[in-house]
């Protein structure tokens, strides 16, 4: 899902860049005010697990990649706000040390990876949970099918990122200049591969891990309380 460089269009990721850096500001400010002491050290736990998974990713027709990302879960265990800023700095790591996804193009793989996937993972998340116990069966079906929209949704802005390219940006006798894929091509590969490949990955790998915290740690599944925020 990483978008490299040289495939979105100044139009693109400059509006994806002026986007990003009001919602990082804002995850960082909701970051220090909500999460509490002891779900602290689940942030580096969360950015090495994200990393990692996200490393193991495919090359799919398009010039992107399918992989699972570890956002869903990271929102889940601590919010979506606190998944902006670890899977912003994921993101980074790959892009300046990796070269996995472009500098360019970083503020637009955040939208999708880092603001897109752990709110709408996190939505679908609590509204399936809602009124459930921490340690239910209900919380692992609503991490799977939280994990699995949300990837889902993200590939879906990121197509659509691709398919704007020959529209917004070509040359005189009509030749894209970045991305060459329409949406009528970008948006059936990219989605579909997810829905059929990825999404599951994303949906297992968050059920599991959930299924896990519910026997072990029920209480990382519930939201902290007021007096638990750290000083």
């Amino acid at each position: 899902m990483h978008i490299p460089e040289g495939y979105l269009g100044p139009q693109t990721y400059g509006a994806a860049y002026a986007v990003m850096v009001p919602i990082w500001w804002l995850a960082g400010r909701a970051a220090k005010r909500t999460l509490s002491a002891r779900r602290v050290p689940l942030l580096a736990i969360g950015a090495a697990f994200s990393f990692v998974i996200m490393m193991l990713n495919i090359p799919i027709p398009g010039g992107s990649t399918g992989h699972a990302t570890g956002a869903p879960l990271v929102a889940i265990l601590l919010g979506p706000w606190a998944g902006v800023l670890v899977i912003s700095v994921v993101l980074a790591v790959q892009a300046f040390l990796f070269g996995d996804g472009g500098i360019t193009a970083l503020g637009a793989n955040c939208f999708n990876m880092a603001f897109v996937l752990p709110f709408s993972s996190y939505a679908v998340y609590r509204l399936i949970s809602l009124g459930s116990a921490a340690s239910s069966r209900r919380r692992i079906i609503a991490a799977g099918v939280a994990g699995y929209v949300g990837l889902n949704l993200a590939a879906l802005t990121t197509a659509v990122m691709f398919g704007l390219q020959p529209l917004l940006a070509h040359a005189a006798d009509g030749r894209p200049l970045y991305s060459p894929y329409p949406l009528g091509v970008a948006v059936p590969v990219m989605v579909g591969w997810h829905l059929l490949v990825f999404g599951w990955v994303e949906a297992i790998v968050t059920a599991l891990a959930v299924a896990y915290f519910a026997a072990t740690e029920p209480g990382l599944l519930a939201p902290a309380p007021a007096t638990e925020k750290a000083s």
